[in-house]
């Protein structure tokens, strides 16, 4: 009977019954029934999780508590919804401006780890360099319809060091495709260190700058990074 039980959770699909039926007691069949469920069920969604978690690629947090002192954010959005992900209901974008190091990556990668761990919502983290390295790798060959698919089931993109690296006009056509597939479908943070007027620099041609812009700034929430940099910071104390 044995076997059988464990054949049948194999064919189900039901992994932690097949494996750990027999090591819940209950007062009735009811409650032992509801115990199986329960348990496979948390194995699921844990499983969903971790997976999630490998497919994001967020870079690794240092476990400090993050400091909103400097941070600005806009009318009618407070730290909760940030945390929360409210914008992502939405399919509002936030775009992360200020300095190196004040804060912009550790923050969007909170978000991105709360919108998985608590919600189960599917993400990505790029760096704006490694995307478009990826989107110029695909297209040529001839994969860019399979990454676009990948972009396409995501909830929230994080494009993390806008303006840190001029783009080659192919590469910033891409990128533009990306975007514009997004736009009021999904939810992109965008963290820069550029203010808008400056983006030509990153683009290189003023119309495909000026499209940029105007799909991101819609349904766009601006929080401004005001400190200094907490990596010099932190080199000033322990030096």
């Amino acid at each position: 009977m044995n076997a059988q039980i464990q054949e049948y959770a194999k064919r189900l699909k039901l992994s932690w019954i097949r494996e750990h039926y027999h090591e819940l007691e209950a007062s009735s069949n009811e409650n032992y029934l509801l115990q199986l469920f329960e348990k496979e069920i948390e194995q699921r969604e844990e499983r969903k999780v971790n997976l999630l978690l490998t497919q994001a690629t967020l870079p690794k947090a240092s476990g400090n508590p993050f400091d909103w002192k400097d941070i600005v954010l806009t009318a009618g959005m407070d730290k909760e919804d940030l945390l929360n992900g409210t914008f992502i209901e939405q399919q509002e974008n936030l775009i992360f401006y200020g300095g190196v190091g004040t804060g912009k990556t550790y923050l969007a990668s909170l978000i991105g780890l709360n919108a998985i761990q608590k919600y189960g919502r599917p993400i990505k983290f790029y760096t704006v360099a490694s995307l478009v390295n990826k989107l110029l790798e695909a297209n040529e060959k001839g994969n860019l319809n399979k990454l676009f698919k990948q972009i396409e089931k995501l909830d929230l993109l994080i494009l993390d060091e806008l303006g840190y690296i001029p783009l080659h006009k192919q590469g910033a056509e891409l990128l533009f495709q990306v975007i514009a597939m997004c736009y009021e479908t999904k939810s992109i943070i965008i963290t820069t260190n550029l203010q808008f007027g400056q983006w030509n620099h990153i683009f290189g041609d003023p119309i495909l700058t000026e499209a940029v812009i105007d799909r991101l700034i819609h349904h766009s929430h601006l929080i401004v990074f005001k400190g200094d940099s907490h990596r010099y910071k932190e080199s000033i104390i322990q030096s």
